[in-house]
């Protein structure tokens, strides 16, 4: 999944038609800079065309068969109830069936397994394709030819990465899917308290 924003020409937020978004959304905690800054170059450097937002699902995408101001309703009610705490990410790994390369969760995973299963009911309940494993995509949809090299590539950048590998989770994002998938920002709400 990637997620990025839209702008128009003068550099502010594209509006999105009506008619070019998909019944497709997902709750998202955005990373941060500099580590958010580095995620979505370490992407782009492993799939160059892709347009990244780094960050790490609460809920992976997902139809919904009510409004998207139901459900958003139900992930601020959710969301004012949760406490922030700390993500750090730990080494990098590859999901088997997919191939997707991947940075595990050290720290927060259990937490994000407690605020998906949270999440994942009544307006927002899917039956998801894989079991929910909180991490970071670095890379996606590569060929599987390619797939050794990009982990390679991916562990010796991540091993080189000096900065901050920890970050606070405060606030989770309601995205949707375009027709030219790319994901827009629906609302933003903090954790334990009201919405931004």
């Amino acid at each position: 999944m990637v997620f990025s924003m839209v702008f128009d020409s003068n550099g502010a937020l594209a509006r999105i038609p009506a008619e070019q978004r998909l019944n497709v959304y997902a709750l998202v905690i955005y990373i941060p800079d500099p580590l958010g800054r580095f995620l979505d170059d370490l992407r782009k450097d492993l799939v160059p065309a892709c347009n990244p937002h780094a960050h790490v699902s609460v809920l992976p995408p997902r139809p919904l068969s009510v409004e998207s101001v139901i459900a958003g309703d139900q992930v601020h009610e959710c969301a004012a109830g949760w406490l922030p705490f700390e993500i750090t990410l730990g080494e990098i790994c590859i999901f088997p069936v997919t191939n997707v390369i991947y940075i595990e969760l050290a720290q927060g995973a259990p937490e994000m397994y407690r605020m998906h299963d949270a999440m994942n009911m009544r307006a927002l309940a899917f039956q998801e394709p894989f079991a929910y494993h909180p991490h970071i995509t670095v890379a996606q949809e590569l060929a599987e030819a390619d797939v050794a090299a990009a982990a390679e590539r991916a562990k010796e950048l991540w091993a080189n990465y000096t900065g901050p590998r920890t970050f606070r989770a405060e606030r989770t994002a309601f995205v949707q899917n375009t027709l030219v998938n790319c994901w827009i920002d629906l609302a933003e709400y903090s954790l334990g308290a009201v919405t931004v």
